[in-house]
């Protein structure tokens, strides 16, 4: 789905240099979501994603504020490839989709909780999630 025209604000990063900040890629963001998010010194944002249905935490990912503008308002997850410098929309490739039903920035403005219809996995390794790697935990402590 085409992203809708508006004007682009910012200046466009230089592909040869270091990942610019978010505030100098291009973007669409409402003003008034851009001002509640706490960015890192990379203008990212994490980004939690989750099953709808079921509320599988699937994978974690990175966006800044146009990726997160692409994502609210074509419902295509859409992401910033901090190994690529550049936005990538899920199973854009691959074919595993992932179709947006909501979005919630936490009370800090340092997370986002992305709720998807996923098709096919999340994993880049194939998997449903990118969870599968269980850790011992041996610690014994009970709740009192």
């Amino acid at each position: 789905m085409p992203v809708p025209d508006a004007p682009v604000t910012g200046v466009p990063s230089d592909p040869s240099g270091p990942a610019a900040p978010a505030s100098a890629r291009p973007s669409r963001l409402d003003p008034a979501i851009a001002a509640r998010l706490r960015r890192d010194p990379d203008g990212l944002v994490a980004a939690v994603v989750r099953a709808h249905d079921s509320g599988e935490v699937l994978m974690v990912a990175w966006m800044d504020d146009e990726a997160l503008h692409r994502t609210l308002t074509t419902g295509r997850a859409t992401y910033w490839s901090r190994s690529r410098r550049e936005y990538w929309v899920k199973g854009a490739t691959s074919g595993h989709h992932q179709y947006v039903r909501s979005v919630a920035l936490d009370c800090d403005g340092d997370a986002l909780l992305v709720s998807v219809e996923q098709v096919g996995a999340a994993c880049h390794t194939g998997h449903r999630t990118c969870f599968f790697t269980e850790l011992p935990v041996t610690g014994t402590e009970a709740l009192s």
